[in-house]
């Protein structure tokens, strides 16, 4: 987890996932000062879970990926992978042979095969539980999931919510809603599904739902997707 001062006691601001990179500025007591590079978020993460960084090949686009200790059949789930893990590996039959071990083809895609639908990606994490700084299937806010759900779409989002009002072009109240567009309400953001729902991590129900856009005031903007 990312966060605002050198203590895990404190509600993160944002999570790194496997793969991604921080830059380091300083290093105090075990934990490290600097910003997340994918985003540019600034804050503290402990030193002990920084690695060296590797090129990406391939990225997690399912919810989760499991992770085998090899490619046979019958070989033990070790681990899982939260989507948007950044992944180096080489393709063999249907599996992605990594570092973490073998990961199945299903769950990734190349890293620059961008997919066109921020609302499919978005509804993999239907009924994920909102975690505030959290930014996987065990706990996402909702800036996460809207920056998730862009970024598999090979469009970056920042990951505060007053920045994100500088994505797109607003939309005006008049205007029909179109699938993906940006809402983005007090203390929330969510993207359209249609003319009259959103997806959104609500923290008041506890997890991402979709609910009627008309319960919340809103701002709609138009993503160049």
């Amino acid at each position: 987890m990312i966060q605002p001062g050198p203590s895990s006691d404190i509600e993160a601001v944002s999570q790194l996932l496997p793969g991604e990179t921080f830059g380091v500025l300083e290093y105090a007591g075990g934990w490290a000062w600097g910003f997340a590079e994918s985003d540019h978020l600034v804050g503290y993460v402990e030193g002990i879970a920084l690695v060296d960084p590797v090129a990406p090949t391939h990225i997690v686009c399912e919810a989760e990926a499991p992770v085998a200790a090899d490619a046979k059949v019958n070989s033990p789930i070790i681990a899982t992978l939260p989507m948007g893990s950044l992944l180096h590996g080489r393709e063999k039959g249907a599996c992605l042979t990594t570092e973490y071990g073998c990961v199945p083809l299903s769950h990734v895609r190349r890293i620059a095969d961008h997919e066109s639908d921020p609302v499919a990606v978005a509804e993999r994490l239907l009924g994920a539980p909102f975690l505030a700084g959290g930014r996987t299937a065990d706990g996402v806010d909702d800036v996460a999931l809207v920056q998730l759900a862009l970024s598999l779409c090979g469009l970056k989002a920042p990951r505060l919510h007053d920045q994100l009002a500088t994505l797109g072009e607003p939309v005006p109240d008049s205007a029909s809603a179109h699938r993906g567009d940006l809402i983005l309400f007090e203390q929330g953001a969510g993207l359209m599904i249609d003319d009259l729902l959103m997806i959104h991590a609500s923290r008041a129900a506890g997890k991402v739902v979709v609910e009627p856009v008309s319960l919340y005031d809103t701002e709609r903007r138009r993503l160049p997707l």
